[in-house]
Formats: C-alpha cells, structure tokens, sequence
C-alpha cells in the first residue's frame, strides 16, 4: 500500500472505523458498483473453447507441413487452454463473497492466475527453442504448406477475434485474469503472423533453416509477454497504489468536501484484482456530534464510490483540533 505525497495528502476518502454500510459492501461485493454483462467466468469460457479449436486447427497444419515454427505456434496455443482452465478456476475463486477468513474477499486469485499464465509462457517458450535448435542442426523438408498455411490463417483469425472480446471484457470488468488472456492470444496471433509469413518464405525459397530460425524467434517473443505478465502480477500481490488517472478522480471526489474546511489525510490506495481499496482520515471540529461526523463521512464514501466503482472505502473521523490528528499517518501509529 503507498501514499500519496504530501502536498496530496487533503485528498482522500472515507474513515478507518468501519459503519453498517461500508462492512456490508464488504460481504457483499456483487452490489450495483459491478458491472452489468456476462460474468468474467463466461469469457474464460469462451477462452476455453477457442484454445480447443485452435490447437485442433494448429496441430493439423503441423502434421501436413512438418514445419517446426508451425509446431511452435501449436505448443503455445496448448499454453493458451492451460491457461484458460487456471483462468477460469481463479475467477471462479475471485467471484466467492468474503467469508470469516477472508475478510476482504478474494479477488487476489487473479494475480494467480496471471502469474500461472505468465510462467507458462516461459516454459513453451523454452520447448520452443529446443525443438527449433533441433531443427536447426538438422533442417527437413515441409510437404502441403499452403494446405497447412491456409489452416493456420483460419486459427490466427479465431484467435483474433476472441482476444478483442476479452480484451474489452477485461478493461469494462477491471480483470487482470481477462486482460492477461487477451494479451496472450493477441501475442499468438502475430506470432501465428510471422509464421505464416516465414514458412511461406521458406517455401518460396528452399532455405530450410529459415523456419527453425523463425521459431527462435517466436520463443523471444513469447518470452518477453511471459515476463511482463509475471512483473504486472507482482505489483498486484505487491499492493501497489491506484493508478495516477484513479487517484485524479478520488481528489475531484473530494474536493468539494475540502471547501467546506474539512480536512482529509492519511490517503491510502490499492487494488486486488477488479475491487479497490481506500482508506482516509477525516478531520471535523471537535464540537461536532458523532452523528454529523458520521453522516460526512458517507457521504464522503458514497462520493467516492460513484467516482469509482467497484471501491471499498474506509474512513477515520477525529477531530480537527487535536495535535494527534495531524500526526497519525504512519502504518504504525503513535
């Protein structure tokens, strides 16, 4: 968790102690603020399916030209139903509502997944660069190629299609799972590019050693989309602050609140998977009754909630007068 810095420190949301409403958004996290559609677990699905025809379609073209980059572009689509499955199961886990020992829900199975996903990538790319360096010792010949070719453009074009629709799945639903499908099927489908267009340059010219070659180079690509998969699941599990455009709306949301000369500190931000978290100090006059500070700060949380959906918000009420307000801010309080 991070803070912003000190000259941000008035902008921020709701209090430490927790009211009725903001335990009750905890345990119940499918409220109105998520969005309305087919569930994450629906677009695995559809994942699932389009990596069994694609592998199908994939495997064919291999066995008709022999083509060792053709076989590299298989293997990754196998990667992909992997993939999917993990996906599939961590979504399943994420959608459970908080129970007694998870307080805070478990939308962090995401990040599994990713992290799967991403050391997966790596170990293909790896079986890839063996079996091209095989190759590359020993060329062969291909057999039926643009029989094989045309069955690999069909397969890039499934894949394609489906990585649009979980691409714009993954933003509108905020899952890092969604997101990180989608960019690997993107990545097999100018993976499956080069390949078509390096076999059909081995063809045309009968250097055979172009298509192993081709396939060293396919396994680089895939191993630069596994590593940014794994770090973007590190600063996930990490709990790394919203981003600076999410941290830009918490501040509009508060601002009026601050022209009142209420004072707001101690901003605390993070994600897990698709909810936010955000924590703040609230700073009222003393004379204040319990219930004025109380009914500032929802709606303080109900303004930053419609800022962001999907947000958790804690806030802290004290009272403006006392010296420890202002000096409360650490993880370890005085």
């Amino acid at each position: 968790m991070r803070r912003l810095p000190r000259e941000s420190s008035l902008l921020s949301p709701q209090s430490s102690v927790w009211s009725h409403d903001s335990a009750s958004r905890i345990r119940n996290p499918h409220n109105e603020d998520v969005p309305s559609g087919a569930s994450p677990r629906s677009y695995a699905a559809l994942s699932i399916g389009a990596a069994v025809v694609t592998i199908v379609l994939k495997a064919a073209a291999y066995r008709l030209t022999g083509s060792i980059g053709l076989l590299s572009d298989a293997a990754e689509s196998s990667v992909n139903l992997v993939a999917a499955l993990v996906a599939f199961w961590a979504l399943s886990v994420a959608a459970r509502p908080p129970d007694e020992e998870h307080a805070f829900g478990h939308s962090k199975a995401e990040y599994f997944a990713s992290g799967i996903e991403g050391l997966m990538i790596l170990g293909a790319a790896a079986a890839i660069a063996i079996a091209a360096a095989k190759r590359l010792i020993k060329p062969e010949p291909l057999s039926q190629v643009w029989l094989g070719l045309g069955i690999s453009v069909v397969a890039a074009a499934v894949n394609g299609a489906v990585a649009l629709v979980l691409l714009s799945a993954g933003r509108r639903l905020r899952s890092i799972t969604l997101k990180a499908d989608a960019q690997h099927l993107l990545t097999d489908v100018w993976t499956s590019a080069g390949v078509v267009a390096g076999v059909a340059l081995v063809q045309a010219t009968g250097w055979l050693r172009l298509d192993p070659i081709l396939a060293l180079a396919v396994a680089a690509m895939i191993v630069w989309s596994g590593w940014r998969l794994i770090r973007e699941t590190g600063s996930g599990l990490l709990d790394t602050s919203l981003c600076p455009e999410d941290c830009r709306l918490i501040a509009d949301a508060l601002a009026p609140f601050q022209k009142t000369g209420i004072v707001i500190h101690a901003l605390a931000t993070r994600a897990a998977g698709a909810r936010r978290f955000v924590s703040m100090h609230v700073l009222v006059p003393g004379a204040w009754s319990i219930q004025q500070g109380h009914d500032v700060c929802e709606k303080i949380e109900a303004s930053v909630r419609a800022a962001l959906p999907q947000t958790t918000v804690f806030t802290h009420l004290e009272p403006r007068e006392d010296p420890a307000s202002w000096a409360d801010r650490g993880l370890d309080r005085a």
